[in-house]
Formats: C-alpha cells, sequence, structure tokens
C-alpha cells in the first residue's frame, strides 16, 4: 500500500469506514471566491460551511484535494526543482467535521490511520500543539501515549489557524515525522527546526473560536474540525525515501523525461527533471480545470509556470515542443483519481504544442539578450530591472523565469526596478487612453450608485415599467437637466431595460414622459448593478426626479433571448459531440445573430459541426418550457448546472434548465442547465431554428462557432437554395445533382491544367521545332546555355522547369523568363560543375536590372 494510488484511496476508505463523506476535489478555480487565484487547501470547498452560510446533508467529510500555490503569498514556483517538498501542484488530504466530533475523535483517527493501517513506527511520530491548548497535550498522552518531550508547545502562529481578521479561528495541532538522526534538523521550536530532519506531514485544525475584532474572540457553539496531509509527502514516508521527487509517481515522470530528453536525471540536470515533473502537472491540472495560457490573471501564472518548464526543457537539449509528449505519462499515473485529466488530454496536449511553439520563437533571442546582459557579473549581483522589463515585454520572459535563468550564476535581479519600468509602462498607457471620458465617469457611477444604490432588474417577467430618474449624466459629469437632441446616460430607480453582461447585448426602447421622448441606444451595466441607459433626449426637457415610462424593443428582445437560449444548446452539443472538456471561453448574444467561444484544442470537423447542429434543433422542436430558478450556488452545481469560468457569483444564483435529453445519462432529464442571467425564450420552440454559420479559432485553444437563429436562419438558408438554385440552372441539372456536375467540372479543369502544363513543359524544354534540350541550348563561350521566354508561366511553374532543363543539359546555365500579364519572373539554374564560375544568384539580379527589376535571394546554383 506504498503507492501514491493506494495511499488516496486507503485514506479515503479508511475515513469512509468512519462516518465519513467521501467527496470528489473541487476545482482548482474557487467557485464563488474572488479572494484566492487557486484552490490551495482542502478547506477552501468548505469555507462557508465553517462559516455557517451553507449547510450539508452530511456532518463528516473527507477529500484528496487538488492545490497549486503559485501566485500571491503562497507562491513556491521558485523553489520547485531545488528542494525536497516544494511544489507548484500538490494534493492535500484531509478530514473534515461540521460541528460533529472535535478534538478527541480528530487525534483518534489520525493516530489509528498512522501507526495502525499505515503502519508508521510510534517512535518516528512527534506533534506540536499551541502553547496554552493543554486538552490537546492531554489527549495526545492519553490516546498516543505520548511523552511530554514529543508533545512540543509552540507560542507562534504558526500553531494556530484563523481564516481572516474574523471568522472560524482555533489552535493546532501538528504531526510530524523524523526522518533519522542521519539528517540534519532539529525538531519544531528548536534552532535548528528548518532541517529536513523533521518533516511535518498532517496538520490538525480544532477551530473552536470565532474571532469577532481585533480583541474579541469567543467560543464556537459546535467547533469544528479541519485537517490537511500532503499526499506527496506521506507517500515519501511510506515508500522509505526522504524526497518527494523520488516517490512513485515523480519517479514514473522524472524516467519519461529522461527518455525523451536522453538526458540523466543524476548530477547537473536533476533540477531541471524535476521542474518539467513539477509543472507538467501543475500546468496539466490547471488546463483540464478551464485555465488557459495568457496574459493576465490565472491564465498568466499557468503561462509563467510552463515557460518555466520550456527553459528547463530546452536546458535538456530540447528544440523543438516536447514537453506534450508526457502527458501520456501523467494520465496514465493520475487519469483513474482524476478523469478530467483523460477528458481534457486533446485539449492539454494542443495547448501545450501551441505554447511550446509560440515560446520557441522568442525563446533563443531572450536568453542571448540576457547572456549578454549579465555577462561578467558574479555572484551577489543584480541585473538591472530595465532589462528584466525589456526579456518581460518583448520576449515574454516572466520576472521569475529570468530569475530562475540566473540562479546557478548567484546573480539577483533588481525587483523593484523591474516593478518600476513595469508601473513606467501603465502609465503611459493610461496616458494614451486619456480624453476619452470613461476614467472620470467610472468615479461619477460608483457616486451615483453609493447614493441611489443598485438598479432594481423588472426585465425578466416585463418589458414595460413606470421609473423615476435619479441620474442624469452627460460628458462624463453629473448634470439635473439634459435637452435638445444630447446624448445622455440615465439611471433609473428600477428598470425593464437589461444591461449589457454575460455577452448579451443590452437593450434598446424609448423613454417618454410628459411631453418628452428618449430613444436608448444601449443599456450597460457599471460600477456592479447599476444599469445606465445610453440615450438621447429627441424632445422635451428631461430633468432628476421626471416620471417615466420605459418600453423595450419588442422585436429586438426577442431576437436577443432566441439566440442566447440557443448559445445554451450549442454549449450542451458541444458537450456531448466533442467532450466534456468543452467549456465557454466567451460569447456575443446580439439580435441578429450569436457567438460562441469554447475550449477545444482543434478544428471540428463538418460531420461533428453538423451533429451539433441537429441536437440543437431536436431540443428546439421538442418545444420544451425553459425554466428559471433561484438556488444556492453549490446545489446548483451539485444538480449538474455549468458555471462559467471565471464568473463570480453570489450566494444565490439564476439556474436555467430547457429540454429534454432522450438518451445517455441524462435520459429524462433537462438537456442544458446553466447558471445565467439573462434572458431567454419561454419554450425552445421559440427560437425556430438554429444554423451554425462557421467554425474557427481564436486563440491557443479556443474555437468560436457563429450562428443565426429563428427568422435569420431561415433567410440565410432561403438564400443559399435561390444561390444553388441558380447554380444547377447554370450547369443545367437539378439542385441535386450540381454539386456533383461541379465536382466533375472541377476535375475536367484540373486534367486540362495539368495537360497545359506538360505541354509548356515540352515547348521549354525544346527548340521551335521540338527535340531535346541539349538540342535547343546554344554554346557561349564553351558553356551550354538555354535561355526562354514563356508566356503564362509564373515563377513557381519556373523553378520545376528550370531543374528539369538543368538535368537534361547535363552542364550548363539555364535562363527563363516567365510573364504572367502585366509581372515578370526570372530563374537562372547552373550545373553543380559550374558554381565555381557562375553564380545563379548574381546572374538573376543582372538580369532583373536588365528589365527593370531586382533580383532576390537563392544558391550558387539555383535563384
Amino acid at each position: 500500500m506504498s503507492g501514491v494510488n493506494e495511499i488516496r484511496s486507503a485514506f479515503l476508505d479508511y475515513f469512509a469506514r468512519n462516518g465519513h463523506e467521501p467527496l470528489a476535489s473541487s476545482p482548482l478555480v474557487p467557485r464563488n471566491d474572488p479572494t484566492l487565484m487557486f484552490t490551495n487547501a482542502g478547506m477552501v470547498q468548505f469555507k462557508n460551511v465553517f462559516t455557517g452560510l451553507e449547510s450539508r446533508p452530511y456532518s463528516r467529510a473527507a477529500t484528496s484535494q487538488k492545490c497549486v500555490r503559485a501566485g500571491g503569498k503562497h507562491n513556491d514556483l521558485d523553489n520547485v526543482g531545488y528542494t525536497a517538498r516544494h511544489h507548484t501542484f500538490f494534493e492535500m488530504l484531509g478530514n473534515f467535521s461540521f460541528g460533529d466530533y472535535f478534538k478527541e475523535n480528530a487525534i483518534e483517527f489520525a493516530w489509528t490511520l498512522l501507526t495502525k493501517e499505515f503502519a508508521l513506527a510510534k517512535d518516528k511520530l512527534l506533534v506540536t500543539v499551541y502553547h496554552d491548548d493543554d486538552e490537546a497535550a492531554s489527549l495526545w498522552k492519553r490516546i498516543a501515549g505520548l511523552s511530554d518531550d514529543r508533545i512540543i508547545r509552540i507560542a507562534t502562529s504558526d500553531n494556530f489557524w484563523s481564516m481572516g481578521e474574523t471568522g472560524p479561528c482555533g489552535p493546532c495541532s501538528e504531526i510530524f515525522y523524523d526522518h533519522g538522526e542521519d539528517i540534519f534538523g532539529g525538531p519544531p521550536g528548536s534552532a535548528d527546526e528548518d532541517g529536513d530532519r523533521f518533516i511535518e506531514i498532517w496538520n490538525l485544525v480544532f477551530m473552536q473560536f470565532e474571532q469577532v475584532s481585533a480583541g474579541e474572540r469567543i467560543s464556537l457553539p459546535r467547533p469544528s474540525i479541519d485537517t490537511g496531509m500532503g499526499l506527496e509527502r506521506v507517500a515519501a514516508v511510506l515508500q522509505g525515501v526522504h524526497d518527494n521527487y523520488d516517490i512513485d509517481l515523480f519517479k514514473a515522470l522524472i524516467a519519461a523525461s529522461e527518455n525523451l530528453t536522453g538526458v540523466s536525471a543524476a548530477g547537473e540536470h536533476r533540477a531541471s527533471h524535476r521542474v518539467i515533473a513539477d509543472h507538467l502537472r501543475s500546468s496539466a491540472f490547471l488546463i483540464a480545470d478551464g485555465v488557459l495560457p495568457s496574459n493576465e490573471g490565472r491564465g498568466y501564472v499557468l503561462r509563467r509556470i510552463m515557460r518555466r518548464a520550456m527553459r528547463h526543457a530546452k536546458m535538456l537539449g530540447a528544440r523543438e515542443p516536447v514537453l506534450y509528449r508526457l502527458l501520456p505519462v501523467l494520465v496514465a499515473e493520475m487519469g483513474r483519481a482524476y478523469p478530467e485529466l483523460v477528458r481534457a488530454e486533446a485539449l492539454t496536449t494542443e495547448t501545450f504544442k501551441l505554447e511550446e511553439r509560440r515560446f520557441l520563437q522568442t525563446l533563443d533571442r531572450g536568453l542571448a539578450l540576457l547572456t549578454d546582459a549579465s555577462e561578467g557579473m558574479g555572484s551577489g549581483e543584480k541585473l538591472s530591472g530595465e532589462t528584466a522589463f525589456k526579456l518581460y515585454d518583448t520576449y515574454g520572459f516572466p520576472l521569475d523565469l529570468t530569475q530562475d535563468a540566473l540562479r546557478e550564476r548567484g546573480i539577483e535581479v533588481d525587483v523593484e526596478g523591474f516593478k518600476s519600468a513595469m508601473d513606467r509602462q501603465k502609465a503611459e498607457a493610461r496616458a494614451s487612453w486619456s480624453g476619452s471620458g470613461e476614467t472620470a465617469s467610472e468615479t461619477v457611477w460608483f457616486g451615483i450608485k453609493d447614493r441611489a444604490g443598485s438598479t432594481e432588474f423588472l426585465g425578466y417577467d416585463t418589458e414595460q415599467a413606470e421609473a423615476e430618474v435619479l441620474a442624469l449624466v452627460v460628458d462624463g459629469r453629473e448634470v439635473e437637466t439634459a435637452e435638445g437632441d444630447v446624448d445622455v446616460s440615465i439611471v433609473v430607480n428600477q428598470t425593464p431595460f437589461y444591461g449589457e453582461s454575460g455577452g448579451q447585448l443590452g437593450d434598446t426602447g424609448t423613454m417618454r414622459g410628459d411631453g418628452i421622448r428618449i430613444e436608448v441606444a444601449n443599456t450597460q451595466k457599471m460600477a456592479g448593478g447599476l444599469f445606465v441607459h445610453r440615450a438621447r433626449v429627441a424632445e422635451g426637457v428631461l430633468k432628476v426626479g421626471t416620471a417615466l415610462e420605459l418600453v423595450v424593443d419588442h422585436g429586438r428582445r426577442l431576437r436577443i433571448r432566441a439566440n442566447h437560449s440557443a448559445t445554451h444548446l450549442l454549449h450542451e452539443g458541444l458537450r456531448e459531440v466533442l467532450g466534456t472538456h468543452v467549456a465557454q471561453k466567451g460569447s456575443m448574444v446580439a439580435p441578429d445573430r450569436l457567438r460562441f467561444d469554447f475550449s477545444h484544442p482543434k478544428p471540428i470537423e463538418a460531420a461533428e459541426l453538423a451533429e451539433v447542429e441537429r441536437l440543437a434543433n431536436e431540443i428546439v422542436l421538442q418545444n420544451a418550457p425553459v425554466t428559471t430558478r433561484l438556488m444556492a450556488v453549490d446545489d446548483a452545481i451539485a444538480e449538474g448546472a455549468m458555471a462559467l469560468f471565471g464568473e463570480k457569483y453570489g450566494d444565490e444564483v439564476r439556474v436555467v434548465a430547457m429540454g429534454v435529453a432522450e438518451s445517455g445519462e441524462k435520459a429524462g432529464k433537462a438537456y442544458s442547465i446553466e447558471l445565467c442571467g439573462g434572458t431567454h425564450v419561454r419554450a425552445t420552440g421559440d427560437i425556430g431554428l438554429v444554423h451554425i454559420l462557421s467554425e474557427s479559432a481564436v486563440g491557443a485553444g479556443v474555437r468560436r462557432v457563429e450562428a443565426l437563429t429563428g427568422a435569420a436562419a431561415r433567410g440565410y438558408l432561403l438564400e443559399q437554395d435561390a444561390r444553388m438554385r441558380r447554380i444547377a440552372a447554370s450547369l443545367k441539372v437539378s439542385p441535386a445533382d450540381a454539386p456533383d456536375r461541379l465536382e466533375a467540372l472541377v476535375e475536367e479543369r484540373r486534367k486540362l491544367e495539368r495537360e497545359l502544363g506538360e505541354a509548356k513543359k515540352k515547348l521549354a524544354l525544346a527548340g521551335d521545332g521540338g527535340g531535346a534540350v541539349g538540342a535547343a541550348a546554344r554554346d557561349v563561350g564553351g558553356v551550354s546555355f538555354l535561355g526562354r521566354v514563356l508566356a503564362g508561366v509564373g515563377a513557381k511553374d519556373l523553378k520545376s522547369l528550370v531543374d528539369e532543363a538543368k538535368a537534361g543539359l547535363g552542364s550548363g546555365v539555364v535562363a527563363f523568363v516567365g510573364v504572367e500579364g502585366d509581372k515578370a519572373s526570372v530563374v537562372v539554374g547552373v550545373t553543380g560543375d559550374l558554381t565555381a564560375r557562375f553564380d545563379a544568384v548574381a546572374l538573376v539580379r543582372a538580369a532583373s536590372g536588365a528589365i527593370g527589376g531586382k533580383g532576390g535571394g537563392g544558391r550558387p546554383d539555383m535563384a
């Protein structure tokens, strides 16, 4: 039971036998938690349970949680590859109690698992407790039989955990494993505690208090338990090794890296193989959870990780994309425990290929600049921040990659100088946008929201409503009145107009009052909940406080609703046809068309696209009701609702369901369920028809489909039908036979082009009266020369003709001029025995000059 997969299963099975609900790992992108970039601990998915904001049907749980620490205060990136235990990705085993058991059971569960299930020697274990936690110290004595010298009291924050400045908190008890006297280090709390002999393997957090304020802490009525044990660390202990990179999982990945590069992991290249193995894991899991490389946010952290691995692959001799070839090994090792790796393997593979290909184009030039800039520098010196920023800005080198490249030489980077250069560029960028008016308006919108509150949206139930004008903004400034055909932004207390968000365009329509008519050209959401109507005063004088009747453009809203509902059907269809790795990456829902961007590694086959369209129209024909419900976000996701990557949701979310699945696991259930705040049709039949116009690439690993619905789709298809009928009439066949007739004509044209090409070749290679090449050539100063001016022959064909002529001559010079329309091309060939005397490039330049052109590049024997 010492393999990583066996240890993970044994942990979850043990706690399941002890009344815990074994749960799947939550995604690496935390749902609904803007305070975290990545999930970095097992308790993240239970945060709202611990704080009392959410309840679960169980009071005990156990998980093996995927974690990433590569950004913010939890940033292990710089150390990965150079230490025994630093990782960007790791698994945290944890058991949790939500007001059920407390310290006694938590300690008993942990001790029994370690000493009986895992059979660790008791004399190898010691623990720490918070300095005044007498209860925990007493329990360790009684349950584990530990002596006082193996229960170490720690007075620092290392042994007291809190969720934040306020909220649940409590003392910790950490379990350490002694790797033996031959390894340097002292027990926790000693002067040598930073050594590697005593390694923490499990942390038990006793959540028994609530921090009310900086000076006030009260007891919780129902104390809870949160524990975390690093799977890689405990695997090292159980496998009898001291270094996490020596466990079976990493040994497999590192062996694959050795085989791929042909470079041993022993000696000077040890760190590079470790970096590759670790970063492969974090990158693949992030991509599987919906993160793609980009220049901001989570995508930028992923890019930093990937590029660091790529540089180390380059150090091992890689000259082309190679990391993707290690993915099958990772999937084989971890895919059973994490099926999302299997589902996303194609996307991950293509993402790695594209990112490596892009970075390799600039890597050599960036490294050359770094070498020049650091030449002559010694250990302890600093590379200028300006140079580091140039590497970042021009060559795509993240700062930590530059630091990593200089690490072996002991050279540091002027980080403050780098930040100054970055800030200077941002300031210049902001200055270039000055005068746009929007920056000034932002302050205005937040000021209005603080004063008036968020706008109440009525548009789910009505397209017409009475409202009061709360604020008017003209040219970025609040005003009291607006008149005379002026463009104005209007804020009211309530509105049926949808504000642009979630890819759906804002509503248009009219506002009317006593002698007032206003045309609304767009509606937007500003300042997180303020609906701003971009409008023009067509008649009258509009004042703050005026009562108005608001009417949405009904026809436009209907078309937008149909297009928005169609994006949901296409999303689900794409997941059915291409795989569940498909995730929405963006959308645009307009009245006349829709656009849907999604993760997928390669172009979609025509047959696949047709199947997606068929599935969507199958649900349209059901004319099934489209239902909306307000639910707790976790309940919605538990029911299968799709949450969009990167979206922030409130405690309560709107869940839109449509259609009935007719087969598969979801048979009889809703075909599509998504969290969505947009407007939708009442029944799927209202969409009318869905027709996909095109499929294309947006960026690395992201594809786009564009489509039409309803009358627009019908009109487009009628136009296509009319075109086909005109084509058929021209071909004098029926529309059904037109494709075959066109294919026959195309093939006939190809045949004629081939025959024409052969005729031109014969003419070029023979004299006016026909004959062999040698006979057509003439002697010039003892050298055979063949020259021709060929009408209707371009540069591409000239080269092959010159090659054949050279072969026919055996020894000589060939010069052909091709004339196509008003363009002339010159190609010269020199046989190998004459290249010492004649240079084809020089001859082309001379010939081109004579006809008023200029020669290009080439080789001595062909140009």
